[in-house]
């Protein structure tokens, strides 16, 4: 069972558009206990995959403005040599839902205006079956604050801003985990990495981050 990590967080009013997420999109099943396959492409408009560089992908749910990380997909990967990460799908991070969603944080590229703050890269809104976990009271009104910080904004093409976007604020953002050994990156041109467990990462540890709201900006939320 996973420990709460919650992540109060805003969107600047600059976005960055480089990692498209293919894989999952908003009419996407993940099911619970078996493997599943994270994958992305450049998108224009921002900073390239080269830049974005190193890379912490997990699953979250919430809202604009605070999310909850539930699993650890990879702790690190970099998204300008690799095109995709697998990985088996933690059925005790929560239950059924339609409301989890992929977030990339840049482990080295960071917001030109207040350096302090990584940017981010989320897919749509997509599907987990055959889960047994629980949201708590804390998740539950994270999902509920959608009414007030929407996750759901146009769905982009390809080639447009790709919901990757920086945080603004006070504070240094923590995003909690536990190491992740389970993601498989898929190579597309440099060296291959490839990790014996089979399970992601769970987040093991809290670490609450308040930063000032802003209206998001993003554009691939689905």
């Amino acid at each position: 069972m996973f420990t709460k990590a919650f992540v109060l967080l805003a969107i600047a009013s600059q976005a960055f558009a480089t990692v498209f997420i293919t894989n999952p999109v908003a009419t996407s099943t993940l099911v619970g206990g078996e493997e599943a396959t994270i994958s992305w492409i450049e998108s224009g408009g921002g900073p390239s995959l080269e830049e974005f560089g190193p890379a912490r992908i997990s699953i979250y749910v919430g809202n604009a403005q605070q999310q909850t990380g539930l699993q650890v997909i990879a702790e690190e990967v970099d998204v300008s040599t690799t095109s995709s990460v697998s990985f088996t799908v933690d059925p005790s991070i929560g239950p059924d839902s339609d409301e989890y969603f992929i977030r990339v944080e840049s482990l080295n590229l960071r917001d030109e205006e207040q350096p302090q703050y990584p940017a981010l890269a989320f897919s749509a809104k997509f599907t987990l079956s055959e889960m047994t976990g629980v949201f708590t009271a804390e998740i539950l009104d994270q999902i509920a604050g959608q009414s007030t910080a929407p996750l759901a904004l146009p769905t982009a093409a390809a080639g447009d801003a790709s919901a990757i976007s920086t945080p603004t604020g006070s504070g240094a953002v923590r995003a909690a985990s536990a190491a992740s050994d389970s993601a498989r990156p898929t190579s597309s041109g440099a060296d291959d990495e490839e990790d014996d467990d089979e399970d992601g990462a769970a987040f093991t540890n809290s670490k609450v981050v308040t930063l000032s709201a802003r209206t998001p900006n993003a554009q691939a939320w689905a």
